[in-house]
């Protein structure tokens, strides 16, 4: 039986350019993975370009999501995606 505190190893090579990249615990993308490199992702965030995310920062990767874990990421990074959505219009 596994233990439920204990989260497996994130498949990284289930990570594919395209994906839809959010952040932890939040419902809205952010971006997208726009390359796979050795060590990190390239990740394109709305409206602020692309940022290498290091690869230990994803927490879980299936169905073309992508999901980061926030307290691994840069503040540049962390900064870019709070606006994210800033300049979509109803």
């Amino acid at each position: 039986m596994l233990n439920p505190t204990i989260t497996p190893p994130t498949n990284i090579e289930q990570v594919s350019i395209g994906d839809h990249v959010f952040l932890d615990g939040a419902m809205e993308e952010i971006g997208a993975v726009r390359g796979i490199r050795k060590n990190d992702l390239l990740v394109y965030v709305e409206g602020a370009g692309d940022f290498p995310v290091p690869q230990s920062a994803v927490v879980r990767a299936r169905y073309g999501k992508v999901t980061l874990d926030s307290s691994q990421l840069s503040e540049q990074f962390l900064d870019a995606a709070r606006h994210a959505h800033d300049n979509e219009t109803l």
